[in-house]
């Protein structure tokens, strides 16, 4: 009885403390992708600063200035368009991961209702098989007293 009972505890441990860790989980994988991203997009910007930088170090002339700015308008739309690519790109990262969330929330409640129900059904059984043995105890005690009665 004692080993069944612990047995029922721990699988309900288990299953209480699964969705913690998958959401756990989740995140720090959601985490270390974003985390990445934004590492690789600062390198392409720095990169990007770096470049204009030595090109700007290279300016001799009025001619090498009027290239120069040239060049930096163009870079500057490029720095525009990657800016909105990354942003969209952390933007579908996020509604990924919201997506994730809801899915594990909707497993987790449903895996807490088949609990409540097994803990229902098991508390049922339980109160039946004491009352069984209290109502088995009573009409034994009530039969030895009887006999007893009887002699």
């Amino acid at each position: 009885m004692q080993d069944k009972v612990f047995e029922n505890f721990s699988d309900q441990a288990r299953q209480f403390f699964e969705p913690m860790r998958k959401l756990n989980s989740m995140m720090l994988d959601n985490m270390e992708k974003m985390s990445q991203y934004q590492m690789e997009s600062m390198k392409r910007y720095s990169q990007m600063g770096t470049e204009r930088m030595r090109d700007a170090s290279e300016i001799q002339d009025a001619e090498g200035l009027r290239d120069f700015t040239t060049r930096q308008a163009e870079m500057l739309n490029e720095l525009s368009a990657q800016m909105l690519e990354d942003a969209r790109a952390m933007s579908e990262m996020s509604l990924e991961f919201k997506a994730q969330l809801e899915e594990t929330f909707a497993e987790s409640g449903k895996v807490m209702a088949e609990q409540a129900e097994k803990v229902r059904a098991q508390a049922t059984e339980t109160a039946e098989q004491a009352t069984k043995a209290a109502s088995t105890s009573t009409t034994r005690a009530s039969s030895t007293s009887s006999r007893k009665r009887s002699s």
